[in-house]
């Protein structure tokens, strides 16, 4: 009988990518807990908060009015007019309902544009640190991520002259993520503006604008992209449900864009999965048409940790950390830590220190690594006060032990 093995006959794209760091160090913390360790888990980022009622009851109604079938792939018509009534009261963005596409949460969102966009040879300016997904997915469509890195001392932004000097003729997208995850860094009205300049200069360069955090903006504004002169037209804009409503189970995000992205994004999607679930649509439009009520309450919460984070970090030796304008992470530079020896761990890459946070110390937290940025660590601050305070208890002391 011929050997038969299954693994050599996978496709080599499954082995071009993982699972995430974010989800193995998440399942990491679950399978340590399930031993009865006492974990904290800084992995996630999901908002410990439940969504808030109104949204919820209103997906119940329209399961009860019938929303349990198909959808149409673009997005039920009703929630597209309210995203770009949206677009246009909130972000002085004109879409029209037909340049609005809607898909399983933001991450698919992404993906379709990408894929309706990026071909192999195409290069895509990667702005780090950077979320996990956006070079995972330019690889898995062939493109060729080009990695800028900004230190804490840049608050984490790449500057104009950086990304002008990685330009080419073969550049065809920018990813930017404002605010951003992992750093919590906001763009400023005139920093987008800079690169508005060279992307008007460029013969093919399109950005992709995630703004995914624009409701949880503690100092400064959020702006969006396409806002600025002539960029409308060269813009992907992404948003999503998941962040700013705690809705990260009902899968939904949406893109406003040049018609004819969406139409290819639409062609994408229907080879793919299909119209998002009608009833979580519906309840989409009651969130976003909706009381903001919880919506401000959140954001206050964050805000308090986010200062309960800032304090102890800055506090803790070898580890450097700048502003959190907005999201609910923190992203410190460790690179002081790096190198050394604690136990049997020699702790010099992020991957290592994170394994040693989490095994001697009960933390789980993300190294930097997946985030383009191997000198620092990710702690997600969307837990409780009480879990937070246990964390940096930990985290103090683990760093003090390496002083």
């Amino acid at each position: 009988m011929t050997r038969f093995a299954v693994e050599q006959l996978l496709a080599a794209r499954t082995s071009a990518t993982d699972e995430g760091a974010i989800g193995r160090m998440a399942q990491r913390s679950r399978d340590l807990r399930a031993k009865g360790e006492d974990i904290v888990s800084l992995t996630l980022g999901e908002p410990d908060f439940d969504t808030p009622l109104h949204i919820q009851d209103a997906a119940t109604a329209a399961m009860r009015a019938g929303f349990t079938h198909y959808s149409p792939v673009p997005g039920l018509p009703e929630l597209r007019q309210a995203l770009a009534r949206k677009f246009k009261n909130e972000n002085g963005l004109d879409y029209d309902p037909s340049q609005i596409s809607v898909g399983n949460g933001a991450k698919q969102v992404i993906v379709n544009a990408v894929m309706s966009l990026v071909e192999p040879g195409d290069e895509v300016i990667m702005l780090a640190p950077f979320w996990v997904s956006y070079a995972i997915t330019v690889k898995l469509a062939g493109g060729t991520p080009v990695i800028l890195p900004a230190g804490v001392e840049e608050g984490y932004k790449t500057p104009a002259a950086r990304i002008a000097a990685a330009l080419t003729p073969r550049t065809k997208l920018l990813m930017l993520n404002s605010p951003c995850n992992p750093t919590g860094a906001l763009w400023s009205e005139s920093e987008l503006a800079e690169i508005a300049r060279l992307v008007a200069d460029h013969p093919r360069l399109l950005v992709l604008s995630d703004e995914i955090y624009e409701y949880i903006v503690f100092d400064g504004q959020a702006h969006s992209f396409a806002a600025l002169p002539g960029m409308i037209e060269r813009t992907i804009t992404v948003n999503g449900f998941s962040k700013g409503f705690a809705m990260t189970g009902w899968r939904l995000g949406y893109a406003g864009a040049p018609a004819a992205i969406t139409r290819a994004m639409t062609v994408m999607q229907s080879n793919n999965t299909a119209g998002v679930n009608p009833f979580v649509q519906r309840a989409g439009i009651v969130a976003i048409e909706g009381p903001r009520d919880e919506v401000q309450r959140m954001r206050e919460r964050y805000r308090a940790r986010r200062d309960m984070v800032l304090a102890a970090l800055r506090a803790m030796p070898g580890v450097r950390i700048g502003d959190i304008p907005a999201t609910f992470y923190a992203f410190p530079d460790v690179s002081e830590a790096l190198g050394r020896k604690a136990g049997n761990h020699v702790l010099d890459t992020s991957d290592r220190l994170c394994d040693w946070l989490l095994e001697e110390h009960g933390v789980a937290t993300v190294p930097g690594t997946a985030f383009g940025a191997p000198n620092s660590i990710r702690l997600s601050f969307a837990a409780s006060e009480a879990d937070i305070e246990k964390a940096l208890a930990r985290l103090a002391k683990a760093f003090a032990s390496l002083s």
